[in-house]
């Protein structure tokens, strides 16, 4: 009898034990507060640009779509940036550029690679103006600058009249106080003549 009541109070204590934990777990688990897990939802990454690798060096980050504005910054060969919109003609794209006056920049479009999608036409900042112009030092200039000396131009000397050589016309002299050569010729021609006739005749 003795041995009944013994068993009898130890299953009793494992039932209180039990009891008890069960109702302390249950208790516990009641009052564990809820914690509420954000849900990650992914985002578009948007247009980006990603400078070639065949570049074999970093290419110029402008501060408006060309040349003639002044360079803020670089991008290596690989590097990418979100671009946020390009110049009328398409040759030229804004992108974030940290640093950078209001943080944008502008790169030339050939030298990267642009991913797919709209692209809005941004209006270019106004052109840059020189801060100082350049001016020649007269100084300087002046020493450079030879002032040739007058020369004074020689006097002009008249060169010598021209004489024209003239010729007396021979077929128009005469001989023998006026008498034509051709008259004086035929004269003795006909003297010659009659010594002829008159030697012919003296010989018979």
């Amino acid at each position: 009898m003795k041995k009944f009541l013994i068993v009898m109070s130890n299953c009793m204590l494992l039932g209180l034990f039990f009891a008890n934990f069960r109702f302390v777990k249950a208790q516990g688990l009641s009052q564990q507060p809820t914690i509420a897990i954000p849900t990650v939802t992914g985002t578009p990454k948007g247009v980006t640009a990603t400078v070639l690798l065949n570049q074999d060096e970093s290419i110029n980050v402008r501060s408006g779509p060309g040349r003639f504005f002044n360079k803020v910054g670089v991008l290596l060969p690989g590097q990418e940036a979100p671009v946020r919109g390009r110049s009328a003609g398409g040759d030229w794209v804004m992108i974030d550029y940290p640093g950078a006056p209001n943080n944008v920049g502008w790169i030339y479009a050939p030298l990267v690679q642009i991913s797919p999608g709209e692209l809005p036409i941004v209006e270019p900042p106004s052109t840059p103006t020189p801060i100082m112009t350049q001016t020649i030092n007269p100084t300087l200039a002046a020493q450079f600058i030879s002032t040739p000396n007058p020369t004074r131009l020689p006097t002009y000397t008249p060169s010598n009249p021209l004489v024209i050589p003239t010729y007396e016309d021979v077929s128009r002299t005469s001989v023998l106080g006026g008498i034509p050569m051709g008259l004086v010729i035929l004269i003795i021609g006909g003297i010659g003549g009659l010594l002829a006739i008159f030697s012919v005749i003296r010989n018979r």
